[in-house]
């Protein structure tokens, strides 16, 4: 059976669209510019999202004492050996809010990137709170060249969600954020976390429904992990009850509910956050890594009989 996105696979994969617009595997390779977040320095709070801590994420080459060129060497020696069937790169600013900064920083570091010979384009994840029009323009005017896509932590749909983990935004700048770098024709992905604090299972599978009307290319799910070392960490100490954690087999079920709403248009770019277990309170899937848990999922969408926007079309 071809589904709507033109492929006999259950879901609408981004790596099979990358594929296509490319001709070959493409492999994101992480870049640390040194970038800080509005919601650590004041500007709209203090201490980040209860949830964070980037060393959860960041490669052990990515430091922001090196210098943009040297990062992207040694990541394209990391990911050669462990993605040999890679053809091309693309720079993936991911640790903080990578638009947090004058335009004219912005493109020192941007610039220095798409630079080097490697480097097909950006992923740039970054905060709603952190665009404007000037900056978007600007990634515009280099979408006519290179790949950019931006990436936006939406986390929530749900404002006392965003309050409780002291997001520092409400999600109309999530809307808003969203609108403008669409109405520029800029690539525009999202991530959600499922199992946040004071969700039930209903609320989050309701969200599909709201961001079905967003206009966004992809999306990311990230099951809730709880780091070491943040806020969240010390409140699930005190107040485990609060939490209600998935289970490995319980998330593959839920997450393909949730794709079951979810629109045929909407690529699905990963389901599941990898972090060292080292750094995990709490449950933990021990070493399943998000390849495994991709096979899972279709393999149970197999089983269900299902696919994306089954319920939705």
């Amino acid at each position: 059976m071809e589904y709507p996105w033109g492929s006999d696979r259950r879901f609408n994969a981004w790596s099979d669209q990358c594929r296509q617009r490319f001709g070959t595997r493409v492999q994101k390779l992480s870049v640390n510019a040194g970038f800080s977040c509005p919601n650590r320095d004041g500007t709209v709070g203090w201490g980040g999202c209860t949830f964070c801590n980037n060393e959860g994420f960041s490669p052990s080459y990515c430091q922001p004492s090196k210098p943009i060129k040297q990062q992207i060497d040694e990541g394209l020696q990391f990911m050669r050996k462990r993605y040999p069937r890679a053809g091309k790169f693309l720079a993936y600013f991911q640790t903080y809010s990578n638009t947090y900064a004058s335009l004219e920083k912005l493109k020192n570091i941007y610039e220095q990137a798409l630079d080097h010979p490697h480097i097909s384009g950006l992923v740039i994840g970054t905060r709603p709170d952190c665009v404007d029009a000037e900056k978007l323009d600007y990634l515009a005017t280099l979408a006519g060249e290179y790949f950019i896509k931006l990436e936006y932590g939406v986390e929530s749909c749900h404002d006392p969600t965003l309050k409780l983990i002291n997001r520092g935004h409400c999600f109309a700048d999530t809307q808003r954020a969203i609108a403008m770098t669409a109405e520029r024709g800029l690539m525009t992905g999202i991530h959600m976390i499922f199992g946040l604090p004071g969700e039930t299972r209903k609320q989050m599978l309701d969200q599909s429904a709201t961001i079905n009307e967003l206009p966004i290319d992809t999306i990311k799910f990230h099951q809730l992990q709880i780091v070491k070392n943040t806020a969240m960490a010390q409140e699930y100490a005190m107040y485990p009850e609060r939490y209600q954690l998935f289970d490995l087999d319980e998330y593959v079920d839920f997450v393909i509910s949730f794709i079951e709403r979810l629109s045929p248009h909407i690529a699905i770019d990963r389901f599941s956050g990898e972090i060292p277990t080292r750094l995990i309170e709490g449950k933990s899937w021990g070493r399943v890594r998000s390849d495994i848990l991709l096979q899972m999922v279709e393999n149970k969408m197999i089983e269900r009989d299902t696919f994306q926007a089954k319920l939705c079309l």
